[in-house]
């Protein structure tokens, strides 16, 4: 059997206003090689946040009846996939990067392999300020984010690396980095 030559998935997750986003961007433009996957999300175009290509539920049925996605999720009214597309840039880059939910994570291992997950966290204050600066909700959705911040990963995944995302970006980004790339660590 011949060894799998594809690059491994790297998932950031973590609970909103963690600075999943923010990460995910400065790896890539820390190291160009990387390819982020752009996810598709049954969420109006101009939602704000990440860039993501937007579809209404039929549409996203469709694509799931299609095989248009890898993996394919529902969290918090919404449906999520990750293009197809990904396995193309696992055999051009030496690591692609998504944005996933943690209750996918058994999923994401299934159906990419080598998956290294990526548990971004911060102290409650922090996200509590960011979530309050981005606008895109009320003071008890922003509370009812901050009590989800115990759920925990699933268990028996097999690479999973807690990084702390309360200081500075540079750190958050050379300890991200280090999960796939040990040598420059």
């Amino acid at each position: 059997m011949m060894p799998d030559k594809r690059a491994p998935v790297i998932a950031v997750v973590g609970p909103s206003g963690v600075g999943k986003d923010s990460v995910l961007q400065a790896m890539c433009a820390t190291d160009p090689s990387l390819r982020l996957v752009r996810r598709t999300i049954t969420r109006a175009e101009d939602a704000g946040g990440e860039a993501f290509d937007a579809v209404d539920n039929h549409r996203f049925q469709e694509m799931v009846d299609a095989g248009s996605f890898a993996l394919h999720w529902n969290a918090h009214g919404l449906r999520y996939g990750i293009p197809a597309t990904i396995n193309t840039l696992r055999q051009q880059a030496p690591a692609v990067l998504v944005n996933l939910s943690r209750g996918v994570l058994s999923e994401a291992e299934q159906a990419f392999g080598d998956l290294r997950v990526i548990l971004l966290t911060a102290r409650r204050e922090i996200l509590a300020q960011r979530l309050a600066s981005r606008g895109r909700e009320t003071r008890d959705e922003i509370e009812r984010r901050l009590d989800r911040l115990s759920v925990c990963l699933p268990v028996g995944l097999r690479s999973v690396h807690e990084i702390d995302n309360s200081g500075a970006l540079q750190s958050t980004v050379a300890a991200a980095l280090a999960v796939f790339q040990p040598e420059s660590a």
